[in-house]
This record gives structure tokens, C-alpha cells and sequence, in this order.
């Protein structure tokens, strides 16, 4: 586990592929209780360590998760993830190809089919169909695959994924998608790679970015910047 920020009412670590943010059915050890077990040892801390979860990212995905250390910091960062307007998440892709235009606004509805754990395009009005809103940047454009910077507007479910396949630009790995071959480790190509935010109890302009994976992909593309 690699600590990217911490204090006495936050901790952000830098998320692999692999680890899960909150305990699931699959019964694996969760990200929460790493970190818990990381202050416990750490601060040698008596009983149970308090430990907020305010946001998640899905299991194939890696990078930027904060976690709150005190119920005040829980909270107003649950307020102000709630918002999209107070908390700025920046992520980088590599996707198959690349898009038509450098930069881009993408606006679609999504369904969410709960059963396929998917997210389907869709035409405004379908019954529960959500707006879904990102801009796209392509940092670097290689031969077989680019790198994507992407801002989210919205945070709606598989948002970036769903997407990128959606103008023909899949994100490496992901097979639900419309990727070509999974990754190796089973993870996906999209990386919490940056969060902004104010501090909610200092209220210091805090900015946390998390390094891109330790793969060559990813080194390659992000080195040619």
C-alpha cells in the first residue's frame, strides 16, 4: 500500500488494480481495513480505528482513494462528493485507438442493467436513464493505443468506461467494454490519476496525485509527456 497524504482527519492512498475499497461478497481483504490495520500500527492506536469510506473506485481500476480519519472529515466530504462541484477528479486512460477530436465534451444518458453490473447508452427520457457528462483530452497519441486525460461532470456508474467505448475508444483491459484482450494483471487501463479539493476541516487547497502503474504501457505513454 502506497500512503499519498495524510493528517489527522485524512488519509489518500494510491489503489492497485486488484485491491477492492470496501469488503464485497468475494470476501477479499478491502482497501479500508489495510489502511485501518496501517494507523492502528502506525499511531499505535488501542481499539478500533475509525475509518470513513467517501468514495470507491471499481476493482479493476487503480489510484487516487481518500479515506476520512475523523466523523467531521466523513462528514463534509460525503457532502461535498455528493455535490461534483466541490471535489475536482482528474483520470488518465490508455483506450484502443484514438478519438477523432484532441478535445472533447461527451454528454450521453446511461442505464445502469444492475444484473450485467453494465452501463448502457441511452436516449434522454428512457425510464431511469442518468445524464452523464465528461471532457477528454488526448495527451499522447502512440500507434496502437493513446492516453486519455479525462474530467468527470457527473459520477454515474462505469461513467468513463461506457464512454470511451461509445466513440470507438475502449479502455485497454476492459472486455465488458469492448476491449480487444484483458490485461494482464485483470486489471483495466484507467488510473485515478489526480483529486482537488478543499481541505474539509483545515480548508487548504489540497491537490493529491497518485503516480501511474508500475507497468510498461503506462510508463512508456506517461514518459512521453
Amino acid at each position: 500500500m502506497t500512503v499519498l497524504y495524510e493528517d489527522n482527519h485524512i488519509i489518500a492512498v494510491n489503489k492497485t488494480c486488484n485491491e477492492i475499497v470496501q469488503g464485497d461478497k468475494t470476501g477479499d481483504t478491502p482497501l479500508s481495513e489495510t489502511v485501518k490495520a496501517y494507523i492502528k500500527a502506525k499511531y499505535n492506536k488501542p481499539g478500533e480505528v475509525f475509518l470513513g469510506v467517501t468514495h470507491r473506485l471499481d476493482r479493476p481500476t487503480s489510484g487516487v482513494v481518500l479515506f476520512a480519519r475523523t466523523s467531521k472529515a466523513l462528514t463534509r466530504l460525503n457532502e461535498m462528493f455528493k455535490s461534483h462541484e466541490q471535489i475536482k477528479k482528474t483520470y488518465w486512460a490508455i483506450v484502443q485507438g484514438a478519438p477523432k477530436i484532441p478535445e472533447a465534451r461527451l454528454e450521453n444518458w446511461l442505464v445502469r442493467n444492475e444484473k450485467l453490473n453494465k452501463s448502457f447508452i441511452a436516449k434522454s427520457g428512457v425510464k431511469d436513464a442518468k445524464q452523464a457528462v465528461l471532457n477528454c483530452k488526448t495527451l499522447v497519441r502512440g500507434d496502437n493505443y493513446s492516453l486519455l486525460e479525462v474530467d468527470l461532470e457527473t459520477g454515474r456508474h462505469h461513467q468513463i468506461r461506457c464512454q470511451l467505448a461509445a466513440i470507438g475508444c475502449p479502455v485497454k483491459g476492459d472486455l465488458k467494454y469492448g476491449a480487444k484482450r484483458s490485461n494482464p494483471d485483470g486489471g483495466i487501463c484507467l488510473h485515478a490519476r489526480k483529486i482537488e479539493f478543499i481541505h474539509p476541516v483545515s480548508k487548504e487547497n489540497i491537490c493529491i496525485t497518485a503516480p501511474v502503474p508500475n507497468d510498461s504501457l503506462w510508463q512508456q505513454l506517461a514518459a512521453s509527456l
